[in-house]
This record gives structure tokens, sequence and C-alpha cells, in this order.
């Protein structure tokens, strides 16, 4: 069954998101690489980010675990013990401590086979991309790749979060698409709302090579299908926060109403 959204579906931001993640970066190699052959090929990288801050995904991306104990709450009287010591007020909450959680992060790097020499890097956001310390550590990684000549491509197909590319011009949209070319000072942007197809965008090599195309939509409708997410997902329930504009609620209600009954 094919996805009911033409383009980004929002249902597969929350605990989907990692599956997602890793079909997303192997089909886009598996599409790249008969386009690039001989010259380059493109591998998949998997690095690996501490997630410091899980509470922010918990009941999104990570189990909702928050509460283990309820107390009835105290009446506020102070008690004696049978030793005629003050008693203590039991907590009303046992909350867990939340454990940093470790994340493995693929990307898709094009290398010319020659040297092994990193051409363009394909960036999948993660959750931990977008918010700190997480964020932090990815726009440095941007940069170093802007300073090493490396062409860059960003999907951000998360709403949530902080842009890690961020400037006054771009509108408030719920998914971007970047393309950096090395040394260039400027940044392509493809915004794109929910009612937005992917796009087919450039993927630059080495001049003077031209650009191959990788086409968004047949990539993401593929593993949507090869997954059957559509199994795995209750489109009668909201997406993943964060919530929708009115306009696009609506749309999503229109959308979705068929498969609502």
């Amino acid at each position: 069954m094919p996805s009911p959204f033409p383009g980004m579906d929002p249902y597969l931001e929350g605990y989907l998101w990692s599956d997602v993640h890793s079909a997303l970066a192997n089909k886009i190699r598996q599409v790249l690489v008969p386009l690039l052959r001989p010259r380059y090929t493109a591998r998949l990288e998997i690095y690996l980010v501490e997630d410091n801050a899980p509470e922010a995904e918990v009941g999104i991306l990570y189990p909702d675990v928050e509460v283990l104990q309820v107390r009835a709450a105290s009446t506020g009287a102070l008690q004696l013990t049978q030793s005629g010591t003050l008693a203590t007020t039991p907590a009303q909450l046992t909350l867990p401590v939340l454990q940093p959680v470790e994340i493995r992060v693929p990307t898709v790097e094009i290398r010319d086979t020659a040297l092994n020499v990193l051409v363009t890097c394909i960036e999948i956001l993660s959750p931990v991309n977008k918010r700190e310390p997480g964020l932090t550590g990815y726009r440095q990684k941007r940069q170093r790749l802007y300073q090493a000549g490396v062409n860059l491509i960003e999907l951000d197909l998360l709403r949530r979060g902080s842009r890690p590319f961020n400037h006054p011009r771009l509108p408030n949209v719920p998914y971007l698409i970047e393309l950096t070319r090395a040394s260039s000072g400027v940044v392509e942007v493809w915004t794109l709302g929910l009612q937005d197809r992917l796009p087919v965008i450039p993927v630059p090599l080495r001049q003077p090579d031209p650009d191959v195309p990788l086409d968004l939509a047949a990539v993401f409708n593929a593993i949507y299908d090869e997954a059957a997410y559509d199994l795995s997902i209750d489109y009668r329930q909201a997406p993943p926060p964060p919530p929708l504009s009115e306009s696009d609620a609506l749309w999503l209600e229109n959308l979705l109403a068929p498969l609502r009954g």
C-alpha cells in the first residue's frame, strides 16, 4: 500500500523514524550507484551520536516510561513515628533517571573511485541533530565539510527541533531540503509542505562532471512499500508532535477521511 500523503508522511516522524532513516539512506545509495559508476560510488557511513537529553523524545521516538509509581497525595498534616520523631512526607511520584541513548546515524557518502576522496555527503537529519547538545556538534560538522570542499545535501524531514541552517528568509514550512555546493557561498533550498511532492534534486559531483538526479519521491514511495509502514501506523490518531497548523490539520482530516471510515 502506498502512503496516503503526496510527499513526506508526518506519521513516520515518531517511533518509526530510526527505521525510516536507515531505509532512506540504503535506498538512496541503491538508486545513485548506477548513475555514478564508474567514476564515483556511494557508501554508507554510520556514526554514533550520544543523545544526552532523551527526555525530549520520550513518547515520540522513545517509549513512554516516565512515571513508574504514583502515590496518594499527602494530607499535609505533620506525622510522628512510633519513636516520636517527625516522619518524612512520601514523594508523590517515582520517576526513572533517563540515561543517554546512543544513536546510530547513517549518511550517504559519494566518493571518487580513483582516490576514494569524499565528494558529496547526503545527510538525513535525526532529532538529535536538531536540538542541543547535538545541534552545535552537527553545525560544526557542516562547517568542516564546507571547508574541506565537500558538497552537502541535507534532508530535513522532521517538523520538530531547530534548523541547523537558520536564515531570516527561510519560510516557516514543515520540511526543508538544502544543497550547499563546495565553495559556492550559497545554499539552494527546497521548501516543502505536507501537500507537496518530494522533489527531484541534483546531486553534484566534481567539475566538470554534471549533476546526477535523485528522485526523492520515488525513493520514499519505495521504502514505504517495502517496509509496509502502513501496517504499523494508525491513521485514525493524530501524527507525532509538534501540532499541525490549522490549515494543515484541516487538509489532513480531509485526506485521511477515507481511511478513518
